[in-house]
This record gives structure tokens, sequence and C-alpha cells, in this order.
């Protein structure tokens, strides 16, 4: 097997900032790591044009029914399942449409899993067992952007036909070359040498909320800044959606309640209902027909009016 050269890789250089760390005080040391964070969304400023090409890609996929395919090992698969899991009660996605896999399967989620990141074949066999298809997306994510998994990942999406995205830390990352779309913010060494669920674990985070919320946002799971497709499944998550109705409408909290539950706990459905004075059924065919744009609806209605 060919030696990686570690020294190469940005991640894995040491930091002057951080070199007498073990001698410092503990607020000396907290200081040092939060300084050092500050410098993530600098770095992330830097690729936003990337981050938003990937958005718009993702969502022209999205809604032909492509699936979002994070693929990772370590701290970047668990961050990109985490990603995944989250859009099912914040949006109301299906797990079948966006999930993670990991080198090593699901008991990597929990524990480390000993040279599963250096296996092109299980990349390619995890994603064989899913049916990745040229509608699909693969996200891979490594702060390395050398990692074989991943490369294997996007190497396998690429001659599928899928659309790949990499979110990686080094810019001259093989897997930022490689990927239809690179992005990989240079958030510099990190304050423990190579320790990158850190700077770089924290990068990865920021760029993945964006990716994902972009999205959702583009396919009409938020109106205004409110996230309308969420599933009301617990007292917490009833209350959100009530006040989401309250926020959207103006009407009186009780009055929420009641077109909630006439809505069948659809809150985007009692909003349409309450702005156009729609029936339930009527304002889910709305919803339907105009992708889940409450926007574009409401637009739709004042224009129907003004006519």
């Amino acid at each position: 097997m060919k030696k990686m050269d570690l020294n190469s890789l940005t991640t894995e250089t040491r930091n002057e900032a951080s070199i007498n760390i073990d001698q410092l005080d503990t607020l000396e040391i907290v200081k040092v790591i939060n300084n050092e964070d500050k410098k993530v969304a600098a770095a992330i400023s830097r690729v936003l044009p990337e981050i938003a090409e990937a958005i718009d890609a993702i969502t022209e996929r999205f809604n032909k029914g492509g699936r979002i395919i994070y693929c990772g090992a370590g701290t970047s698969g668990r961050l990109g399942a985490l990603d995944a899991i989250e859009l099912t009660p914040t949006y109301s996605v299906s797990p079948d449409r966006a999930f993670g896999i990991m080198a090593g399967g699901k008991e990597a989620m929990f524990k480390a899993i000993e040279g599963a990141e250096d296996s092109k074949e299980l990349a390619i066999a995890d994603l064989k067992a899913v049916e990745l298809s040229p509608n699909d997306v693969v996200i891979a994510i490594a702060a390395s952007g050398r990692t074989p998994y991943t490369i294997a990942a996007i190497e396998y999406g690429n001659e599928l036909g899928a659309l790949t995205v990499s979110v990686s830390c080094n810019q001259y990352g093989q897997m930022n070359q490689i990927a239809q779309i690179g992005i990989a913010p240079v958030v510099g060494p990190e304050v423990i040498t190579g320790s990158t669920r850190m700077k770089a674990g924290t990068a990865q985070k920021m760029i993945l909320n964006m990716i994902s919320t972009g999205v959702m946002i583009k396919t009409g799971k938020v109106y205004q800044n409110l996230m309308i497709n969420v599933q009301p499944t617990n007292e917490k998550l009833i209350q959100r959606s009530i006040n989401i109705i309250v926020d959207a409408t103006g009407i009186e909290n009780h009055l929420a309640a009641d077109f909630l539950e006439r809505a069948d706990n659809n809150v985007a459905a009692a909003i349409v209902m309450i702005k156009t004075g729609v029936s339930n059924k009527e304002a889910i065919q709305l919803l339907k027909d105009y992708k889940g744009r409450i926007s574009d609806i409401l637009q739709m209605n004042e224009s129907k009016y003004n006519a």
C-alpha cells in the first residue's frame, strides 16, 4: 500500500497558536479553542458560491424524486447521518429520500470500525445495496479529502451519472478534484494536531446545515422563515406547529389549534386554508400543484382576485 503523506494535508499540520496548550490553565485553553473556532465561519465564507451551486443542483435532483445520500467515515460519516436524520422531524422528508451511509455500517455510528474507511470496495458495495441511480445525489464527506471510502463513493456516483458533491477541508484533496461540485473550506491546523472532529468537523456541520436547509427552502418546505413541514409528533412539536400557524397568519392561538386539527396536523395546509379560505382537500392539492411553495400559492390567489 502506498504510504500516505499526512504532512501535505492542512488538517494534519501543527498549529503554532496551540503549541503550548498543555501548559495553559483551563480558561486559556478554552480561549485558544474559541479563537480557532472563529476562523471556521470565515473559511466557509470563501466557498459560498460552491455551496450555492450544490444547493441548486441537489434541488433539481430532489424535485425529480432523487435521493440525497451522505457518505463518510468516522466523525464525517456521523455528521452526514445526523443531517439526514434531522430532515424527517424538521421537514417531513421520508428517511428513504435522505439517509447516511457510513464506512463500517450502522455499528460505526457508535464505535470506531478500524480499517473500514480504507476500503473502496466497501463503498461501492454499500451504494449498490441502496441501488444508487443517476437521479440520486452522493454527498461525500471527509476532512482530509483523501479517504478511500469516500473517493470510491464519488467515483462510483460519477460512473452511474449521479450528482456528486464533496465536503472536505483540504483544497487539493482528491475528493475536491473528482467530485462534480467540490466544497473545501481551508480551516487551517487543528488545536490538537490532526483532531479533525474539531474545526474541520464544525465546518462540515455548518456546510451540511446550509446545503440541506437551502434545499428544503427551495423545495417549498419553508414559508417565510417558518418550518411549515414540521411533524407534530409530541407535545412540544404540536405547540410549535400552532405557534408557526399563528406567526404565519396572525390568528389567535385557539383558532390556529382548530385549523391544525382540521388540516389533519398538516401545518402547511392549515396556513393555506386560513390564507385562502379553501378546504383542507383543496389546500393539499394546491400544495401539490405549487410544489409546496405557499408564497407562490398566495401570489396566485392574489392575482386571481385582482384580475
